[in-house]
């Protein structure tokens, strides 16, 4: 009898994982935490119901692993002249990839579901908020912050405003893009000097133009408004807006 090597087994482990992870994210975005069915997850993912639990050991532990991929393998923006550009690109390319990842979106839900009262829906909040702070500590040293500012306050003003946004988006049935680009609109010229705030780039698409540049390949599967069309061989960084 043929043995399975470990590689080949740990491979099919690891997909195995993921495809249970993200049938779970369809389900808990349509149906939120407490009306989530595991039987409606295994049949989505095509696994058995042992192989689950293999993996996740209830379904609030399967919830709280689709909470954490919010600041897991998150895709790296190209650098910019500007750290204030970078502070914005960071909840813009996390607007991007709302508009296209399932598991994104099932995890905002998550953390904004009040429902599953053992699940940890502060580590995400809290650890946005320290990723722009220092982003924007960081500007501040370069002189790029008007006199005054606290990094972490527009850090928190942001991330808890996204917040917000996403509800509202959600419930009107308006583009969550566009309406973070607004606010990025209104807030940096209160944050910046007014000669970096003039050269920033807050408009809708700017997420994908962070991802991949202003001649850089389009990933996305489709339809995002503003974004880069396929053209060039690759990334380039567009850099601030002249």
């Amino acid at each position: 009898m043929r043995t399975e090597r470990p590689q080949v087994k740990q491979d099919r482990a690891v997909r195995t994982r993921r495809a249970i992870l993200e049938a779970a994210a369809v389900v808990f975005e349509e149906h939120g935490y407490d009306a989530a069915k595991l039987s409606d997850i295994v049949n989505i993912a095509k696994v058995t119901k042992g192989a689950l639990y293999f993996h996740f050991d209830s379904k609030e532990g399967l919830a709280q692993a689709v909470i954490d991929a919010q600041n897991e393998g998150r895709p790296q923006a190209l650098p910019q002249a500007y750290k204030a550009q970078e502070f914005i690109d960071i909840g813009m390319v996390f607007s991007h990839q709302m508009r296209h990842e399932v598991l994104i979106r099932a995890s905002a839900r998550l953390t904004l579901d009040q429902t599953g009262r053992d699940l940890d829906r502060a580590t995400p909040y809290e650890t946005w908020i320290d990723l722009c702070a220092g982003v924007l500590s960081e500007a501040q040293r370069r002189g790029e912050l008007l006199p005054g500012v606290d990094p972490f306050v527009p850090a928190r003003l942001i991330v808890g405003a996204y917040a917000g946004l996403n509800t509202m988006s959600h419930t009107l049935g308006i583009d969550l893009d566009a309406q973070v680009a607004e606010l990025y609109t209104h807030v940096m010229p209160n944050v910046v000097v007014p000669a970096v705030a003039i050269r920033l780039d807050t408009a809708p698409g700017r997420g994908a133009r962070a991802l991949y540049g202003a001649q850089g390949v389009h990933a996305c599967r489709a339809g995002c408004a503003n974004g880069t069309l396929p053209a060039g061989d690759g990334p380039e960084g567009d850099g601030p807006a002249a």
